[in-house]
């Protein structure tokens, strides 16, 4: 069964940075685009950033552009959001998501069907 496993996140400062990590369980993630997603309380999921395999093409939402990277080391079977300038406002629980998109991602969470658990992102001061 195809699962994901997260790491990170944690309570920083605003201006600082954190790390999120998306592993694969069981399987190798290269054939798979990866899509980050976001959930703060009373608020709707959103997507934040997804990569697809292959030749690796990115897509990032307006809010995050510019301050998020994301990137995949699939020798690890790895996808990493590296996060910079963190805001108050990108406190959420953050998921990673899997599909087996040909060569392209979205940031549609609805595209989705493997997920991982979630890990709690807070920036305050």
């Amino acid at each position: 069964q195809l699962q994901l496993v997260q790491s990170g996140g944690g309570l920083v400062q605003p201006g600082g940075s954190l790390r999120l990590s998306c592993a694969a369980s069981g399987f190798s993630l290269d054939g798979y685009a990866i899509g980050w997603f976001r959930q703060a309380p009373g608020k709707e999921r959103e997507g934040v950033s997804c990569i697809s395999r292959g030749r690796g093409l990115t897509n990032y939402a307006d809010s995050v552009k510019g301050r998020f990277t994301i990137s995949r080391d699939n020798a690890k079977s790895t996808v990493y959001l590296q996060m910079n300038s963190l805001k108050p406002e990108d406190t959420a629980v953050y998921y990673c998501a899997a599909e087996s998109f040909q060569d392209m991602c979205t940031i549609i969470y609805d595209d989705y069907d493997y997920w991982g658990p979630g890990r709690q992102v807070t920036v305050s001061s």
